[in-house]
Formats: structure tokens, C-alpha cells, sequence
């Protein structure tokens, strides 16, 4: 029975892989966003309706700005690499919502939530591109639906996802919420922790692109790393890389970035 599971597995990884746009990495793909974009739609109207969205604030006004600006250059980007169709996926929007969570996401198709506890360490619009490129670079590179296709074949074994919707409808809503970034599960923190770096990398160029500084970049990770000031937790039990991982490799990604802001 054990070597039949095994064989399964080895099957949907060999049937069901796609490649990260712009980095060629190899990811599973056993649910598309096109097939979680109405569970996207709802979360992310749920979420505007819990909380309260201030982006007619001029910090709200920002995000939207600065939001706009980069999402246009990233699909110019992405539409000059020959990924027109991916680019043209995006129904983009960029909500400012009063929490004090440190915190930013991008479900897939482009729904785009700050937090205002994040703003007083973005500091600047460029600041705020810092963090938009990287929640950009989690829709670009399907992270929700790799993640969500990783937790389906670990924990309920099947390939489709009205499958899991009937096999487990509860799990199979916790792994959707996680896949986006709203909770998370001890398991897959690895998993997540790669999403987080790569999501730099493709931040950085996006940043770049869009007529941002990347140095910034570093800089504003070395704000967040000061403000945590020991109280994050280790490394291995965090679904982000710690701070400073992520400022050594920002740093030595910034000459390729350097030269698409140059440009």
C-alpha cells in the first residue's frame, strides 16, 4: 500500500508540474488560479467587509499609487517576456485596511491588502514598493495555488479540487486561507519560507522596473529587523525567512536590479 501511495505521489508530481514564471523553478500544480479565483473573490470581499478600508487616506492614496504604477510596469514586463496571457489574468485592486498587523499580502488575480501597521515602517512610496513588489511577486508566481496543490497532496491525497471540496470542505477552506497568507500551518512552513525569498528576488526586479530605488530595499528590511529586536520567533518556526536572510541576498541580487533601474 505504502509503495502505491509513493507511486501516486511520484505521478502528480511528474503529470501535474508547471514552471514560476521569469525564474524557470519547477512547481506543483495540481489546482490553477483560474479554479480558486471565486474562492479569492469571495475571501477578499470578506475581508473588506471585516475590516475597515481607509485608502481614501493619504496613506491609502499611496498604496493605490504606488500600486498602479508598479502593477502596469509589471505586466509591460511580463508582456515583453512573452507572458501576455498571464499579464492580461490580472483584475488588480490595492485596499489600505486599518490593523495593526504588520503585514501585506496579494491573493491571486491581483487583490492586493496593506495593513496601516506596516506603514510606519514603509516610510516612504518607494518603502511601500518594497512590499508591493513582493506581494506582486506571489501572484505572479502562483504561490497560492503551488501552495494549495503541496497541501492537498500532503494532507488529503487527491488531484482536483472539487475533489477536496468534498472530501473536506473545512481543511480544504484552511488550506486555501493559508495559501494566501492568512494563517499558517507548522508543515508547510519550509515550502513557505522559498516562496518568501523568491518573491524577494522577483520584488526587487519589479521595484527596479517601475522607476524604484531596490537599494531601498535592504533598508527597509533592516527597519523591520530593528523592530523586532529579538521578539521574532527562530527561523525554522516562521513562515518568513529571518531579516537579515533577507537582506544578505537582497544585497547580492542588487546589481542585476540596479541595472533594470538604470534602464
Amino acid at each position: 500500500m505504502k509503495k502505491i501511495v509513493l507511486l501516486f505521489c511520484a505521478g502528480l508530481i511528474v503529470y501535474s508540474c508547471a514552471k514560476v514564471p521569469l525564474t524557470g523553478r519547477s512547481q506543483l500544480a495540481l489546482v490553477s488560479n483560474d479554479e480558486i479565483q471565486p474562492l479569492v473573490n469571495e475571501q477578499y470581499a470578506e475581508v473588506l467587509k471585516e475590516d475597515k478600508v481607509v485608502t481614501n487616506t493619504a496613506d491609502g492614496q499611496k498604496v493605490l499609487k504606488v500600486g498602479k504604477r508598479m502593477a502596469e510596469a509589471v505586466e509591460n514586463y511580463l508582456i515583453s517576456k512573452g507572458y501576455k496571457e498571464l499579464a492580461d489574468s490580472f483584475a488588480w485592486e490595492f485596499n489600505l485596511l486599518q490593523s495593526d498587523q504588520v503585514n501585506a499580502w496579494c491573493m491571486p488575480g491581483g487583490k492586493v491588502a496593506f495593513y496601516t501597521g506596516i506603514m510606519p515602517l514603509t516610510q516612504t512610496e518607494t518603502g511601500i514598493a518594497v512590499v508591493m513588489g513582493h506581494e506582486i511577486a506571489h501572484a505572479v508566481a502562483s504561490h497560492s495555488a503551488e501552495r494549495m496543490s503541496n497541501g492537498m497532496a500532503a494532507n488529503m491525497g487527491v488531484s482536483a479540487l472539487s475533489a477536496a471540496i468534498g472530501q473536506n470542505p473545512t481543511l480544504t477552506q484552511n488550506l486555501f486561507l493559508q495559501s494566501v497568507g492568512i494563517g499558517s500551518e507548522l508543515g508547510m512552513l519550509s515550502f513557505s519560507r522559498k516562496h518568501e525569498l523568491e518573491a524577494d528576488e522577483m520584488g526587487l526586479t519589479f521595484m527596479a522596473i517601475a522607476g524604484y530605488d531596490p537599494r531601498e530595499a535592504p533598508i527597509f528590511w533592516q527597519r523591520m529587523l530593528e523592530k523586532e529586536n529579538g521578539a521574532a520567533p527562530p527561523e525554522f518556526l516562521s513562515t518568513h525567512p529571518a531579516s537579515q536572510t533577507r537582506i544578505d541576498k537582497l544585497n547580492k541580487l542588487m546589481p542585476e536590479a540596479l541595472a533594470f533601474y538604470k534602464e
